[in-house]
């Protein structure tokens, strides 16, 4: 069964317009925890707009102490304050991402050919903080022999030309490159991810074609639904589409 990893940056972003403390993060993600979620994602940017880094170390402290079997991913661009956190708080996974700092989400994997030398570099600096190294890259079966060359030992597949087709019917054509690029990976021995704009709509017929399938990681669309079905449910119901 595919992993449920839930981002929890919304969380932050509803507890931020505010100021204060509620909703309180770390009560809401033990509940996560305890209503089936396989694992807790956040993606802290610099202006901390909803992560801050301080959320990012108490969540890892959190997750350690009281629920170990747990995998806590960060994603984020490899910034030095980047690497400086991860290093504090040394994630089950650490996703790396090609995000500038002013963009809303992450919109386009790496250009891995081309920053190769970057990301080997980095790898290489980092790999001492966590058991997996994920890139953050699009659907083409031709990146995965330039992912090995950088020491990554695992992909997250950017869904979100997948989430654009899905309504139309270009998505028979479409899932085939996720379908080849994973299985490319796996070949590879290189683990496979997903994530951006899945929801309750296309989840299952992703899962269900695109094999060797470790992890998905659902944040946005999961905690819209989370208004109308409530938190318990609505996880319940995306883990039955990973089934």
């Amino acid at each position: 069964m595919t992993r449920l990893s839930v981002n929890v940056n919304k969380i932050a972003t509803l507890r931020n317009a505010r100021g204060g403390n509620i909703p309180n993060l770390l009560s809401v993600v033990k509940d996560i925890i305890s209503f089936g979620a396989d694992g807790i994602t956040v993606h802290p940017r610099p202006d901390e707009r909803h992560i801050t880094y301080q959320d990012t170390l108490d969540i890892s402290r959190m997750i350690k102490e009281d629920f170990p079997f747990i995998e806590f991913n960060i994603e984020g661009f490899p910034s030095t304050n980047f690497k400086k956190l991860i290093k504090e708080s040394k994630p089950h996974q650490i996703t790396l991402v090609p995000d500038p700092p002013e963009v809303l989400t992450s919109n386009a994997g790496w250009n891995v050919k081309s920053k190769k030398s970057f990301l080997k570099e980095t790898i290489r600096e980092i790999k001492t903080n966590s058991n997996r190294i994920c890139l953050f890259i699009n659907p083409d079966p031709n990146i995965i022999k330039n992912v090995l060359d950088t020491g990554a030992n695992s992909v997250e597949l950017f869904t979100g030309e997948y989430a654009h087709e899905f309504s139309t019917n270009k998505i028979y054509q479409v899932i085939k490159k996720y379908i080849k690029t994973a299985s490319i990976a796996h070949k590879n021995n290189i683990g496979v991810n997903a994530g951006h704009d899945l929801n309750l709509d296309n989840l299952k017929f992703f899962n269900n074609n695109v094999k060797y399938l470790d992890e998905v990681s659902i944040g946005h669309a999961l905690i819209c639904d989370s208004l109308y079905f409530g938190l318990e449910n609505t996880i319940q119901l995306y883990k039955r589409n990973l089934k």
